[in-house]
């Protein structure tokens, strides 16, 4: 049993969203949109992050996610970003440790910030030997950020009991963590070690189910975001003002975070690409070809809450 947390009122929160990639009438990625997105992420005042499960890095060929990479280091002009490492390999494959590296080193050379994305390989260690490669890893190509990620999302992910985070917090080289495993105790759990052992360390929810982890001492790196980075960076401001309208306009973007990350999990993509294409932001509806589906009939639920949350942005006082 975890004591109950308290909110850490007026704390700075820093955000970092997974970008999703819009894809054209055709199919095909439309990297108009996306470089559109990506910039205004970064106006917005988050981070962007790419070659995340948001933006399709399973799906997407080894050539389109070095293009992403190449694409986003072009725009970052030196702003900081976070690109995911993901090695392509099939269930029963060992971890080809070397590829990581190399990954590794291109997301660093590129001016990113390197997330270790999990991956058969990584799915078919041992927690010890998770640990393991992560300080080699470490050691041998410097600064990153290690990925708990739950089974509903992938069927190779993993989410550390409480022991091996405490050891990942030992490893010098890693200065945070994205935590997917949709479980508020868990995440709790890690705020207090993180807090207890080594404070700097970056916890970032995942927990797209509830975003208020935020007001507890975590940061974020959410594909929630994608949808509304506006609102997010909205909300993080007035927390950060001790202005009680940051938690009604939490309600309202954990309202579609709630609807949209409903089982089955991955479809969410396709649920994000409907709100960007309702928000003028998107060509289409369409999701990455294979990716799952929503029901076209989201698309009414997904303008209401889109008219809801629009009124903090047309009249902030709205919210209140």
């Amino acid at each position: 049993m975890i004591e109950l947390p308290k909110w850490r009122v007026g704390r700075s929160i820093e955000g970092m969203s997974a970008i999703l990639l819009p894809i054209d009438g055709g199919g095909k990625i439309d990297w108009e949109a996306w470089t559109k997105h990506l910039q205004r992420t970064w106006d917005s005042g988050l981070t962007p992050a790419v070659n995340m499960d948001t933006g399709y890095v399973q799906l997407l060929q080894s050539s389109q996610r070095s293009e992403v990479l190449r694409r986003a280091q072009e725009l970052a002009e030196g702003r900081p970003f976070v690109a995911g490492v993901f090695v392509e390999d099939q269930a029963g494959d060992r971890l080809n440790q070397s590829l990581v590296a190399q990954g590794m080193a291109q997301v660093r050379d590129s001016g990113g910030l390197p997330i270790l994305f999990p991956s058969h390989g990584w799915g078919g260690l041992t927690e010890s030997q998770w640990l393991q490669c992560h300080r080699q890893l470490g050691d041998d190509e410097g600064r990153f950020l290690a990925f708990e990620l739950g089974t509903m999302f992938v069927p190779y992910g993993r989410v550390l009991s409480l022991g091996g985070f405490e050891e990942l917090l030992g490893n010098s080289r890693c200065v945070g963590a994205k935590h997917s495993s949709l479980d508020r105790s868990s995440e709790w759990q890690r705020l207090a070690s993180r807090d207890r052992l080594r404070p700097e360390f970056q916890l970032l929810t995942g927990n797209d189910l509830a975003i208020d982890m935020v007001f507890y001492g975590s940061d974020y790196l959410l594909g929630l975001s994608t949808m509304a980075p506006d609102l997010f960076a909205l909300r993080d401001r007035w927390w950060q003002q001790k202005d009680g309208r940051a938690i009604a306009l939490n309600d309202w973007l954990q309202y579609l975070g709630a609807f949209t990350f409903r089982p089955p999990v991955p479809a969410y993509r396709h649920s994000a690409a409907m709100f960007l294409h309702l928000r003028g932001w998107a060509a289409t509806c369409e999701p990455y070809p294979g990716a799952p589906r929503r029901p076209d009939s989201d698309r009414e639920v997904l303008e209401k809450i889109w008219m809801s949350l629009r009124a903090f942005l047309e009249d902030p006082s709205e919210g209140e």
